[in-house]
């Protein structure tokens, strides 16, 4: 019996779709070996947009990974927050800028001895605005603001504005200045190498016609 030349495009299809279950990333680009396992006394509450969700660049997943005391919840409103947010052990702080935001540093020097609940929006600008609107609960928390001037290694998109960061590097910059003088740079180990593999797969002419400096 001859082989069937339409089943074995099916195959070869099914090879390069399969992706890893637990970094999502096809099976030959898989970061799983990259992603660390970190400890935290902060608590890392990633809320993320579904749409945000189905991004190639997921950098919220990265960071849920990687940390052991973090959780990624995936959806436009969230019924389980008031439970998350009044956990007695934790008190909870909205990572986003706005009226009234702290500066991590002056939450790192708190009095309050408990750890932090550190919730973070995942979405465009728009759309992290639309989970706090959606979820008043997430509003009326207290803020705390990344610092000013900090610059992105997310060479694949281009910052709405000065100053803005991917989840990850959100995450990592907040953890450095809340638990120092522990760092958790090697949460950015698999983010760079997803990027070096975007990059490596458009060409780099590509790369330098769409993303060089301007």
């Amino acid at each position: 019996m001859k082989p069937d030349p339409a089943a074995n495009n099916l195959a070869l299809t099914v090879t390069r779709r399969s992706r890893c279950e637990r970094c999502q990333r096809p099976q030959n680009h898989c970061l799983c070996g990259l992603i660390p396992q970190l400890a935290s006394r902060t608590r890392v509450l990633i809320l993320q947009h579904p749409d945000e969700a189905r991004h190639a660049l997921n950098t919220a997943r990265l960071a849920a990974l990687g940390l052991c005391n973090a959780e990624l919840l995936i959806a436009e409103q969230f019924p389980e927050l008031p439970e998350l947010l009044n956990d007695p052990a934790y008190q909870a702080w909205l990572l986003f800028p706005g009226e009234g935001a702290q500066p991590l540093t002056a939450i790192a020097g708190a009095t309050d001895p408990r750890p932090l609940l550190l919730v973070v929006p995942d979405g465009t600008w728009r759309k992290a605005r639309k989970l706090l609107y959606l979820n008043p609960l997430l509003a009326a928390l207290p803020r705390v603001a990344l610092p000013e001037g900090l610059t992105s290694r997310y060479r694949l998109r281009k910052a709405p504005m000065a100053g803005a960061l991917s989840t990850l590097e959100a995450i990592v910059t907040a953890l450095n200045t809340l638990e120092a003088p522990q760092q958790f740079e090697q949460l950015l180990k698999p983010f760079e190498a997803l990027i070096e593999g975007q990059i490596a797969a458009m060409g780099a002419d590509t790369f330098a016609r769409n993303h060089g400096a301007e």
